[in-house]
Formats: structure tokens, C-alpha cells, sequence
């Protein structure tokens, strides 16, 4: 097996598995870290974002540059639409995958950049709330990047700047490999490539083209999400992806399955290992509640799914007890009405309490009480009739985390400048610092509260020593520090054979396969004629054609004339073997039995037979006509079938 690593993101894996000659990719997460180095696309035109100077670098006269970069207090922005850093695609030849299986929902952003415009004829695999809810975010993209492209004029092809990184200044100079980086694809390309999902459930056992099965089984992580383990015969390959042990509202990780496996691949842990989610969301309350009870209104930029909905429910809850109960939610996205009833109906995929109340009957989640009572209003942008007794103070749930789209970047230009708001940060995905960058001077407070339910390190070298894999396989950053190398680091340190992969490379993982499974031809078996050995024990030759066709293995007839070899097995049986010698004329053959098996010593020809029950050793000093004579009472015999 080979393992290649196509994301610098490890909290948007995306490996390829090479495994029983098929090409499987493991996850197609979609890196946006690159969205910060753009201004943001506002929803409406914004004269503080226009009226931006440009930068041009010292000592640098290049009309081609002229206009595609702007500062803001200091540091320099690219004015075009945002681009997005996809898997690699020089690694591996995406016409030759054969599957893809996604995770979560938070893992599939890439897809897109997979399947089109790139031969893909393979499989796609994806639990139920995986597709539908990893849909709302490609299309909630693609409509705040397609709605704000016309805004972004001739902004929109700034391309001169990645020729000029080493003359300009950080952050921009430090990007990762800007020539890769891609705008997303238009809404009719998302639409093909979702239509290619299959959609699995929790331990369903799929096929793949007859060399192995692979089965989803729940991550603990998300609505929908889950880890993948891989089998054929002989051999066993767990997927652990954006994995919780907390209790949150999906269904809890099934560990059983993961154990035992021949290679674990781990990615997608907690990208803010010193922040407890608990903690995090009580500071988020508080912050709310103080907010909220000096006048000032709450932002928070999240994704439509998610954390969004353990929000609401938390937040709304605090807010009743202190005595807040009349301050309106709002959820803006395009998708937000999607999305919020979609997670009310996925019983099978939450967690048991949550599943309980369906049978009551009630909703799984809070938040649809909340909409009939007229306290929480989703709307699909700004301007949308929902919003039209839009009051303050409030709680405004909007996107994008990072700040370059959607109605959350209207909303922070329209409070940036009243110290009474607020905006929180929730999502882990971007340094709130960097998503703030474009915005300054920022009056507005700023609080950073990440909440992420993935395995934290020491989490998973639990998780890893309770599944005992013999081999484990993880991204770089995973790694801990070696022993002696100064500073010590966080990182995972199991005590088995583990393999540390990194961007664009390929490592040989597992071990080197030494046996298949192979069916046998009805005809074939119907001509066998299998002897007992012993009890519980019967064998017989066999002479059979081999057979591979599409991965699968199977003994034919063999062609005419070709008859069964005779086998030997066993230890001779010794008075058998005094007669075969005496008939071959070698002369006298004196016995010796002991503890260990039987001499036969032929004194003329200055031979000893040490017969063992395993073994037969022949110590033989005569010519070679004696040696033969030995082979054939051996060979005579000996037990065979």
C-alpha cells in the first residue's frame, strides 16, 4: 500500500490510498486559509473598501500590478475575487481514481475540483447528511462569490501579483503556492459533482469493484459524519476523520469497528488544542449577555450547519435565564431556512436524548420551537422581507467565518464603528486577528471563543492506544517532536510503527501482502476427493487454472491432461520403512526408538535415518545408488494424498 498526502491542511485532509491496485481517495477538504489575503466581496457596495489606496512595492514599476493590491492600516490586500488553495493535482491522475469517501461535510468543499473537468469516472461515497448538508455550503459560496463577482470588475483577474511575492510584504510574500490557488466553480459544476454522490449508511457494507468493502461507521463529530473502514481478506484499513468523544448532538463514535485495523490513517483533530469547547461556549455566553444588556448588538460569522445549531439552542437557553428572552436571533444565509429544517428531521443520525424526543413527538433540536414562537427569523440575505422589523439589540448568526462574503461583511462595515457591538468568533477555521485585518481601524469588541469538538492530542493517543493499530499513519503536523529537538510540541506519540507523511509525498505504509482470496469453480470442486488426515482434517491435490479478472481471484479446470500432483506430508512410518529397505537390498537395518523418534542405522552402508515427527534426517556415507535407494523406501512410504 501507498499513502499520498494532496492538503497542506490537515484540518482539510485529503489523502489517496493505493490499496488492492484500486486508487482511493480519502477526503477531499478544500483549504480557505488563501481567502484572507483578498478584501472581503461586500453584499452592497462599500465606499470604505473602495476607497482603499493601492500598493505598489518600493522601486517597482509594473503596470501589469497596477490596481490588484490594496492597503489597509499597514497591510496589503489582493482586490480580486477570493481563491481557494484544492488538493494537489500533479500527485495523482484524478482520471485514474477509482473511489472517493468523504467524512463530514466540512471535508468535501474540494469536490468540485476532483470530479470536473478532470476524467473522473470513479465512485463518490457520502452518508446522507453529508451531501445534503455539505451541499448547503457549496452552494452558500457559490452564491456569495458568483453574486459579488459583478462588484469585483476588472478586479477580478488580478493575476500579476503571484510573479512578485519576493518584493512584497508579509503575510502576502509568505503564501503557499499562490499559481495553484483556484476560484470556485460555478454553481452548474457544483451541481454535477454533488450529483455524483452515493449515499451510504451507518455500517452499510459497500463493494468496491469486488477488492474490498468499505463501511462508514459514525465519527462522533457531526451530523452525518464518519470515520471508513476498509477490508479485504487478509487485511484491514481504518479512516479516523474529524472524530468527537464529546456528547454533542450527533450519534457517538463507534470505536469497536476501528479496532485491530492493519493502518491507521488519522487526520482532521482539533485545530485549537488549548481551548476547551465547553468553556468556550459559556465565555461566549457571558460576552453575549454583557453585550446585549449595554445595548449593543452580537455578531457571529459561523457556518449554515454545524456549531450553528448547538448555538442556538445553548445561547437562547442563557439568554431566557437572564432575563433576555425578548432579544431576537436572526440567521442570515442563503440557505439558512435549508438548513435549519433539514437538521430537524435526521433522527437516525443524532445523538439517543435527541433521537428520544422525535418519539414524544418533538423536534431533535430547540431551534424550530424558537422559529414558531417568533423569536429566531432566518432570512436569505439582508434585504429579505424577514428582515424587515429587523430590531436591535440582537444576535445575528451570518457568514462567512472568514469575513470575505456574505451578509457578515455588511454587518461588521455597518457596526465597525460603535464600541457598544460585538462579533464572536466561534469557527476554528481562520486567526480571527487575520479575519479582521481588512476592517481596522475596528472599534467594535472582538472576542474569540473556538468552539471544535475533534480530538484533541490527548484524545487521540487514547483513541490509539485503545484501537492498538499496527501501524498509524498521520499528517506532519501531528508529529511530535522528536526527542532532543528543544522545545516540545503537542503531537501524537503511540507506541506502534506510525508513519509521518507530508504535502505531495508518498509513503509505502502497511504490510507487504502475501495472500488473496480466491474462489474455487463448482466444476473443479465436484471432481476433488479429499482423504481424512485426521479428525476435523481433510485434504486433497489440486491442479487449477488461476484466474484474475477485475480484482477478483477464482481456480478453474486446468487444461486436459493435467492431473493432480501426488503430496506428501506427515513423518514415514518406521516398520513401513525397515520393509521398503529391505526390499530395495540395502541390507540389515537395526531400530532405535527414543523420546525424540526413531534411528535406523544401516551399519554396511554407514547410514543413519533419524526419524522425528516433523522431520526426517538422512546421514548417509554411501555411494549414490544407496542414496536413491533411500529416496524410494522414503518416498514409499510416506503418508500423501
Amino acid at each position: 500500500m501507498k499513502l499520498y498526502c494532496l492538503s497542506s491542511d490537515a484540518a482539510k485532509p485529503c489523502f489517496v490510498l493505493s490499496f488492492k491496485e484500486l486508487l482511493i481517495m480519502l477526503d477531499c477538504g478544500l483549504s480557505a486559509h488563501s481567502v484572507l489575503n483578498f478584501l472581503p466581496l461586500p453584499p452592497v457596495p462599500s465606499t470604505r473598501l473602495a476607497s482603499l489606496p493601492n500598493y505598489t512595492p518600493p522601486h517597482l514599476n509594473d503596470p501589469l500590478l497596477e490596481g490588484e493590491l490594496k492597503e489597509c492600516c499597514g497591510r496589503v490586500f489582493v482586490d480580486s475575487i477570493p481563491e481557494f488553495c484544492p488538493p494537489l493535482d500533479k500527485v495523482v491522475d484524478f482520471s485514474q481514481l477509482d473511489v472517493i469517501l468523504i467524512s463530514n461535510y466540512t471535508c468535501m468543499m474540494a469536490l468540485p475540483f476532483i470530479t470536473e473537468d478532470t476524467g473522473f469516472k470513479g465512485q463518490v461515497y457520502a452518508t446522507e447528511p453529508t451531501l445534503q448538508i455539505g451541499r448547503f455550503y457549496l452552494e452558500e459560496l457559490a452564491e456569495w462569490v458568483s453574486g459579488a463577482g459583478g462588484a469585483a470588475g476588472a478586479a477580478g483577474a488580478a493575476r500579476r501579483w503571484k510573479e512578485l511575492l519576493h518584493v512584497l510584504p508579509a503575510p502576502l510574500a509568505l503564501a503557499l503556492r499562490p499559481r495553484s490557488w483556484r476560484r470556485l466553480f460555478a454553481p452548474a459544476h457544483i451541481a454535477r459533482a454533488l450529483a455524483r454522490v452515493r449515499v451510504v449508511g451507518y455500517d452499510e457494507r459497500v463493494d468496491l469493484y469486488g477488492a474490498l468493502d468499505a463501511t462508514a461507521v459514525s465519527s462522533g463529530f457531526c451530523l452525518g459524519s464518519a470515520n471508513w473502514v476498509l477490508r479485504s481478506a487478509h487485511e484491514k484499513v481504518a479512516y479516523v476523520s474529524g472524530s468527537s468523544t464529546l456528547t454533542t448532538h450527533p450519534r457517538p463514535i463507534n470505536q469497536a469497528a476501528l479496532r485491530g485495523a492493519d493502518l491507521l490513517v488519522l487526520a482532521a483533530l482539533t485545530q485549537t488544542p488549548a481551548h476547551n469547547p465547553d468553556h468556550m461556549l459559556g465565555d461566549l455566553c457571558v460576552h453575549a449577555t454583557v453585550t446585549l444588556r449595554a445595548g449593543g448588538s452580537v455578531l457571529c460569522p459561523v457556518y449554515p450547519s454545524g456549531v450553528l445549531y448547538d448555538l442556538l439552542e445553548c445561547l437562547s437557553a442563557h439568554l431566557d435565564g437572564a432575563g433576555l428572552a425578548h432579544v431576537p436571533l436572526y440567521v442570515v444565509s442563503p440557505v439558512a431556512d435549508s438548513s435549519l429544517a433539514y437538521s430537524n428531521i435526521l433522527a437516525e443520525w443524532v445523538s439517543v436524548g435527541k433521537q428520544a424526543r422525535v418519539y414524544l413527538p418533538e423536534e431533535p433540536f430547540p431551534h424550530a420551537a424558537l422559529v414558531r414562537g417568533g423569536r429566531l427569523k432566518h432570512a436569505r440575505s439582508l434585504h429579505d422581507d424577514a428582515l424587515s422589523d429587523f430590531r436591535q439589540p440582537c444576535v445575528v448568526f451570518a457568514g462567512h467565518p472568514s469575513l470575505r462574503f456574505g451578509a457578515a461583511v455588511h454587518l461588521v462595515e455597518l457596526w465597525a464603528n460603535n464600541p457598544a457591538h460585538a462579533i464572536i468568533f466561534t469557527e476554528p477555521d481562520f486567526p480571527y486577528a487575520d479575519a479582521l485585518a481588512p476592517f481596522q481601524p475596528l472599534s467594535m469588541k472582538a472576542f474569540h471563543c473556538p468552539i471544535d469538538t475533534s480530538l484533541n492530542y490527548s484524545q487521540a493517543n487514547k483513541l490509539v492506544r485503545e484501537l492498538r493499530p499496527r501501524e498509524l499513519a498521520l499528517p506532519e503536523q501531528y508529529a511530535a517532536a522528536p526527542a532532543g529537538a528543544g522545545a516540545a510540541r503537542p503531537g501524537i506519540g503511540a507506541d506502534v510503527p506510525t508513519v509521518v507523511v507530508r504535502r505531495g509525498a508518498a509513503r509505502r505504509v502497511g504490510q507487504r501482502r502475501g495472500l488473496a482470496r480466491a474462489t474455487l469453480s463448482g466444476a473443479l470442486a465436484a471432481r476433488l476427493a479429499p482423504r481424512e488426515l485426521r479428525a476435523g482434517l481433510r485434504a486433497a491435490p489440486l491442479a487449477a487454472s488461476l484466474r484474475v479478472r477485475d480484482r477478483r481471484v477464482s481456480l478453474d479446470e486446468p487444461p486436459a491432461g493435467r492431473a493432480a500432483p501426488r503430496l506428501e506430508l506427515g513423518a514415514p512410518d518406521v516398520e513401513a520403512l525397515v520393509r521398503e529397505l529391505a526390499r530395495e537390498g540395502v541390507g540389515e537395518a537395526r531400530v532405535e526408538r527414543g523420546g525424540d523418534g526413531c534411528i535406523v542405522h544401516l551399519p554396511r552402508h554407514d547410514t543413519l535415518l533419524h526419524v522425528e515427527r516433523h522431520a526426517t534426517h538422512v546421514f548417509c556415507q554411501g555411494s549414490a545408488d544407496v542414496r536413491q535407494a533411500l529416496r524410494r523406501a522414503i518416498a514409499a512410504c510416506l503418508p500423501h494424498v
